[in-house]
């Protein structure tokens, strides 16, 4: 039985394709959620349509045309559709909520990764159901997450939850685009996420929100990897959360990896984007997939881009596609200086050593 789950609602689920919220839907989502919460459950909502309640508020008709419009409309929206989900959850429940709004700069840094799982853990440990939600009111390009799908794949690390329920305007995830085949099949579990798969993964139905079927992918990939089990379903499926947490099978299932990541690999894989790129050997390759090693400067053929001393790096192999992520023990400029050589030259090269390993096994995670 699932213990916490993050319930991620889009833009479409909660405005039903339309402009505005459609708050009778929203009592019936609250409804399943608030059950699971009676029952002992933690019970973590990941919601979208902030500008959406901003755009109903105002009376605005047209779609948002630039950055700052989408920030002023999500400025009044936000504290708007946090007082529609206090006010379903509370006045009928009496169910306390708490808001975090988050960026990616929040995930970024360890320390902030750390002060934002702490503060969500302290709302669980007080039975405040959390209600995500990114800010848009001041996420630049730079600093946003870029959609709720990934958002919620964040919540998951931060929780360590074991289910997250990605809610769509679609029931799945399917062998072909379902709006044009006839013939699409929906494809009710996933064990790989492959090139192939990521081929099947459309835009947003709707037009209304940010993420299509690929950021769901995305999302799932990361959650998995920390060890929840992820399905897309229709949001509007009879009683789908009751059902998703209750094991049924509704939509596609994407069952969580044997091994979850440990708490510090979770923030390698999905917090800091690589701030450069390590190009590394076949033999360098093998070690880090087959043996599980660390990476020595030996097997570093090309350094690319500039980046510190414990940023993340990305980890290349000779066909350029990415085998890993991990902290870099040297900077940019030291890692040029000291690849392809052995362990025991980093000293001599260098005039000091930080220890014989580019990126740490403790470090590393592969992708």
């Amino acid at each position: 039985m699932y213990q916490r789950i993050v319930v991620k609602l889009g833009t479409s689920v909660l405005t039903g394709g339309t402009p505005n919220l459609d708050r009778a839907h929203m009592v019936e989502l609250v409804r399943q959620c608030a059950a699971l919460h009676k029952a002992g459950r933690d019970v973590i909502i990941c919601t979208s349509g902030a500008i959406s309640a901003g755009r109903e508020r105002l009376g605005w008709t047209e779609a948002p045309a630039t950055l700052a419009d989408k920030q002023m409309l999500a400025a009044v929206g936000q504290s708007r559709l946090m007082l529609i989900w206090e006010s379903l959850f509370f006045d009928i429940y009496g169910i306390h909520v708490g808001q975090m709004l988050l960026t990616r700069a929040d995930v970024e840094d360890r320390r902030r990764f750390l002060n934002a799982r702490d503060m969500l853990q302290a709302l669980l440990d007080h039975r405040i159901v959390p209600v995500i939600n990114e800010n848009d009111a001041v996420a630049t390009a730079e600093i946003k997450v870029g959609d709720n799908d990934n958002l919620s794949a964040l919540a998951v690390l931060l929780a360590e939850a074991d289910l997250l329920m990605l809610l769509t305007d679609q029931p799945g995830l399917f062998t072909a685009d379902p709006r044009t085949d006839p013939d699409a099949q929906l494809i009710p579990e996933v064990r790989a996420i492959d090139d192939t798969l990521r081929k099947l993964a459309g835009g947003s139905v709707s037009g209304l929100g940010v993420g299509g079927m690929a950021t769901k992918l995305q999302a799932a990939d990361v959650a998995r990897r920390a060890g929840a089990d992820v399905m897309i379903a229709s949001g509007h499926a009879p009683d789908v959360v009751s059902r998703l947490a209750a094991g049924e099978a509704v939509g596609t299932r994407f069952p969580a990896l044997e091994s979850p990541l440990e708490n510090r690999k979770r923030w390698i894989f999905a917090g800091p984007t690589p701030n450069g790129h390590l190009v590394i050997d076949d033999g360098a390759a093998r070690a880090l997939r087959e043996k599980g090693s660390s990476l020595l400067p030996a097997g570093i053929q090309t350094v690319e881009g500039a980046f510190g001393r414990g940023d993340t790096v990305s980890i290349l192999d000779a066909r350029r596609e990415e085998l890993a992520r991990g902290i870099a023990r040297y900077d940019s400029d030291e890692m040029n200086r000291i690849r392809g050589c052995q362990s025991r030259e980093i000293a001599e090269r260098l005039g000091y050593a930080y220890g014989p390993v580019a990126v740490h096994r403790n470090d590393l995670i592969l992708a």
